[in-house]
């Protein structure tokens, strides 16, 4: 394709300067230097101001703004060149054009964005990835969220990401606000600088949480940007020491990052996280949260740290406080590494995809996630050599490994062989399930970042925990996360250790995402910080599946996204032995739903169809049952359960207590 084709798509300038329409002057300035043609054409709305472009020829026209100009008059504007769209959106009639979508924070931080905001890019994005010949972004983690929320794959993603060179034409010595505001306060005291904003992902709660700690270490927080109206005159009483500027130029910035003990950039989640690149270009230390894009944006040249853990930010910061040599020292690697962060190659690359959609983008290259405090748990009842194969296969095949392997049973002859690795801890307590979890959860350490649950005879690819690292770091509301499960051997005879690792080494990851998913417990992971005091309930004796339904409703109702994911997989052996009766497992069927119900963790219609298709299960295959389940047993349970229930008896422990006939006594199952 010839340059003279191509049209850019400026609406931006016509809108507020935030880091996504500072990221398409700053592409558009580039194309503009590496010499594309004059016949190229950035299209604005009439009103639009003026880029000072020197090869690129602005084209103003239409009548209408904003929106609607977009979508109705620049498809009209643009003819039949090929268009570039910088800023998220793009006119949805347009084929021949290239769009850059920055992030998917409509979708992993929704409540971030107003109603009308929502509707409107849950309707567009999509259509807009279907139709256009190539969707870029600014990270890879951005990419990994586009590739989970909208119809594209990760593969088929260009990543291209901001600059930092602008960082490094402001002028200190023109800032206006900063200096007088620095005058009225203490000169010997310094400071913390953040980047306010209302969006709740940007999490500057936190420094306004922490603000009296840093106080007491005689350290102030400035916050620029955003109005003085993201803060609640609640939330900043007696909070002296902390000043808000409100808006500032990009020079005042420059005087308040020149004199900065750091930059303190809590977000939740980021499509890039520019304000982390310009500090570093302009020598100012870091302190970051660890999740989404932050990561790759930051390297190792800032130090970083959970946006849901305050005290880390205080270590951080007073780090920083006390040691120049690690104030220098990051000064110099965040300066070397923003290298790898240019304008100049972010717009090369934007006209490799002019020229050919299809081109292979080089980019920076992804990192692999800072090293979290991973937590993994088992339990397991009378299968000592199956639990001893689980876990040690767990240990030495996992990518990510966690810091703790816990192990929970009633008596520690349950363990195996285990008792003696090195790297598993063996925790013993009451029966049952529910109560097993709880001991073992009451066992994990302070400042754990994920916690996950696996079946003893459950194995893991080797990538399952740093798949679930990724999706807890790239969405930071989500809560609860389950793997996809290949085969599962509970619904049938079972499947052997030797074919389940088989079946593991063969499977491959698929980049399909579901939400809302309620968690199955043979592989499931929760964020830490989220389940609090919150524990299993004990009432709910035999594992049937609800029990892992009911932890997971309790969480949702704080807040909280519950998915799954299939670049997590596994096998369920679905080992019979050690399994309860079918007499027992039946009457959980029926009274566990309703138990949930009178609770409020499972509706209505979800119990309705819970009991239906457990009983017409039971009942339908009872004449001529599998050899490996006790359907007749199950009918009974169901039986007894329905009539409890009519008498209001909802007492979901009676299943450990019932009686069961010798003749059934064989059959083990789930």
């Amino acid at each position: 394709m010839s340059a003279r084709e191509i049209a850019i798509n400026g609406r931006f300038l016509t809108q507020d300067v935030t880091g996504v329409q500072r990221y398409a002057r700053n592409v558009v300035h580039a194309m503009d230097s590496l010499a594309l043609s004059e016949e190229s054409a950035l299209i604005v709305p009439a009103k639009a101001t003026d880029l000072s472009l020197r090869r690129i020829r602005t084209e103003k026209g239409g009548h209408l703004n904003g929106h609607a100009w977009e979508q109705i008059e620049l498809p009209y504007l643009s003819g039949s060149r090929r268009l570039l769209n910088l800023c998220n959106t793009a006119p949805a009639a347009k084929t021949d054009q290239i769009v850059c979508i920055h992030d998917a924070n409509i979708f992993a931080a929704p409540q971030s964005y107003s109603r009308a905001f929502r509707t409107l890019y849950h309707t567009l994005q999509p259509l807009l990835v279907r139709r256009s010949l190539r969707i870029a972004c600014v990270s890879h983690a951005a990419a990994r969220q586009l590739a989970r929320h909208l119809p594209v794959r990760l593969s088929d993603i260009a990543v291209l990401p901001n600059g930092h060179e602008h960082a490094l034409l402001w002028d200190p010595s023109a800032a206006e606000l900063a200096p007088k505001m620095m005058a009225g306060m203490n000169a010997h005291r310094p400071f913390v600088l953040a980047l306010g904003s209302r969006a709740r992902h940007k999490n500057l709660s936190l420094l306004i949480d922490i603000a009296p700690k840093l106080d007491e270490m005689s350290l102030d927080v400035v916050i620029a940007g955003g109005g003085d109206g993201i803060f609640t005159k609640e939330a900043l009483q007696r909070r002296s020491n902390v000043h808000l500027l409100g808006r500032v130029s990009d020079d005042d910035l420059a005087y308040l990052l020149d004199r900065a003990l750091c930059l303190a950039f809590p977000s939740f989640t980021e499509g890039f996280g520019l304000p982390v690149v310009e500090a570093m270009a302009r020598s100012c230390p870091v302190v970051s949260s660890h999740c989404a894009s932050m990561p790759e944006v930051c390297g190792s040249a800032a130090l970083v740290a959970s946006p849901f853990e305050p005290r880390q930010w205080i270590e951080r910061i007073g780090m920083l406080q006390s040691s120049e040599q690690l104030r220098n020292d990051l000064a110099g690697r965040g300066q070397e590494h923003v290298r790898q962060f240019s304008w100049k190659k972010t717009a090369g690359g934007y006209m490799e995809l002019l020229a050919d959609p299809r081109a292979a983008i080089k980019s920076h290259k992804p990192v692999d996630p800072i090293l979290p405090r991973v937590s993994v748990i088992f339990a397991t009842r009378g299968r000592p050599h199956i639990v001893a194969a689980s876990v040690r296969h767990f240990l030495s095949t996992q990518r990510l490994k966690p810091e703790a392997v816990l192990v929970s049973c009633v008596d520690i002859s349950d363990a195996g062989d285990l008792q003696n690795h090195p790297d598993v801890t063996i925790v013993t307590g009451p029966p049952g399930l529910a109560a097993q979890r709880n001991t073992a959860l009451n066992h994990v350490e302070p400042g754990t970042e994920i916690v996950a649950f696996f079946d003893d005879d459950f194995i893991a690819d080797k990538n399952w925990l740093a798949s679930a690292l990724q999706a807890f770091r790239d969405e930071n509301d989500v809560v609860s996360f389950t793997g996809h499960v290949l085969a599962d051997g509970i619904k049938g005879p079972g499947i052997s250790f030797q074919e389940a690792v088989d079946l593991v080494d063969a499977g491959q990851a698929e980049a399909t995402w579901s939400e809302p998913f309620s968690p199955y417990g043979c592989n499931m992971a929760f964020r830490f910080s989220a389940i609090g005091g919150l524990r299993f309930d004990e009432r709910l004796v035999l594992y049937g599946w609800l029990e892992d339904r009911d932890f997971a409703a309790a969480l949702s109702r704080r807040g909280g996204r519950s998915v799954k994911s299939a670049l997590a997989f596994g096998v369920h052996m679905g080992v019979k032995s050690g399994r309860v009766s079918g007499d027992r497992l039946g009457y959980s069927q029926v009274i566990n739903p309703l138990y949930m119900l009178a609770k409020g963790t499972m509706s209505l219609p979800d119990v309705v169809g819970q009991i239906f298709r457990n009983a017409a299960s039971n009942f339908g295959r009872a004449v001529w049952p599998e050899p490996f389940i006790d359907r007749r047993g199950r009918v009974r349970g169901n039986l007894l359960a329905a009539f409890d229930a009519l008498r209001g008896r909802l007492e979901p422990e009676r299943a450990a207590v019932i009686a069961t006939p010798p003749s059934a006594s064989k059959p083990r199952q789930r």
